[in-house]
């Protein structure tokens, strides 16, 4: 009696036991639930909080932006039409000064943006100035014919139609940027100077003065009239309407050198027409003392 009563014991013990163990299961489940769902509402919060606390700020940043730009734009417009009221201020000159005063501006603005989100602004500047230098060391040839392209824009040591001549280049100026200045030479070739390269060396402009002087000489042989010779000089001068009355055409004995005796006529002629003048006059001068055949008229000195 006593074996048939004990076998149902042990099965009733079980069944209590998976009971127990589905209700903490349960239990757990949703704790964990509860857990997730209040961790949810938490995490909901704070971004609420956030987006209420910086909602000003993006609202703030989006309108200094737009008011930043169009200032910006403004200032520009009103700087390049300032500066080319100037007289003598070159067009390209203004253009890259109201250009750099329109960035200056929206990189201040950017930097105010950042600020309005916490951002710390010296950092900002300080990584701003330190990209400054590493784009200035690897563009610095760039930068010398820009710094150079100022001054010549500035100090106008020529201007676009004007014919100058340099140790390694030489041309009528067609436009002056800031990087180069682009030149036609004399037999229809183009070529492109960089501003450095004028700016470091000495330029020499013949159309800068609206007048030019010339000098042609002769050589008179011991026998010959002097006097003769600076008169057919000064005639030749006096029938060439391209040469100046003021300053007065003049003639003067040069140099003495054994039996000969060197005759010089000096003259001016305007610039704009210097180059035909000049070779106008040496032949009529070659044609005046054709029929004294003692005389020897020499080249043109350029």
């Amino acid at each position: 009696m006593h074996c048939i009563l004990a076998e149902p014991f042990p099965i009733f013990v079980v069944g209590n036991l998976n009971i127990q163990e589905t209700g903490l299961q349960n239990s757990f489940m949703e704790q964990q639930a509860t857990e997730f769902f209040v961790a949810s509402q938490a995490a909901l919060g704070q971004a609420s909080a956030l987006l209420v606390q910086y909602s000003f700020s993006i609202v703030g940043a989006l309108l200094l932006l737009c008011i930043g730009w169009l200032a910006a734009s403004f200032v520009q417009r009103w700087a390049f039409e300032g500066l080319s009221r100037i007289r003598g201020f070159d067009e390209t000159l203004a253009r890259f000064f109201s250009g750099a005063i329109r960035y200056v501006i929206l990189i201040l603005v950017i930097v105010m943006v950042l600020g309005q989100f916490g951002v710390q602004t010296a950092s900002i500047l300080a990584a701003l100035g330190a990209a400054g230098l590493a784009i200035g060391l690897a563009l610095q040839g760039t930068l010398q014919n820009i710094a150079a392209g100022i001054m010549l824009l500035v100090l106008r040591p020529f201007r676009v139609g004007e014919y100058i001549e340099t140790s390694a280049v030489s041309g009528t100026v067609i436009e002056i940027g800031l990087f180069a200045t682009e030149l036609k030479t004399s037999d229809g070739l183009y070529r492109l100077a960089p501003n450095s390269t004028l700016w470091n060396v000495p330029i020499t402009n013949y159309s800068r003065f609206p007048s030019r002087r010339h000098e042609l000489s002769v050589t008179v042989p011991k026998g010959e009239s002097l006097a003769e010779a600076q008169d057919t000089l000064m005639n030749v001068a006096r029938s060439n309407s391209r040469v100046l009355l003021d300053p007065a055409p003049v003639t003067f004995i040069d140099s003495v050198s054994g039996d000969t005796a060197t005759v010089k006529l000096r003259y001016w002629a305007r610039s704009e027409g210097w180059w035909a003048t000049t070779r106008d006059m040496t032949k009529a001068m070659k044609l005046a003392f054709d029929e004294r055949s003692e005389v020897t008229a020499s080249q043109p000195a350029e």
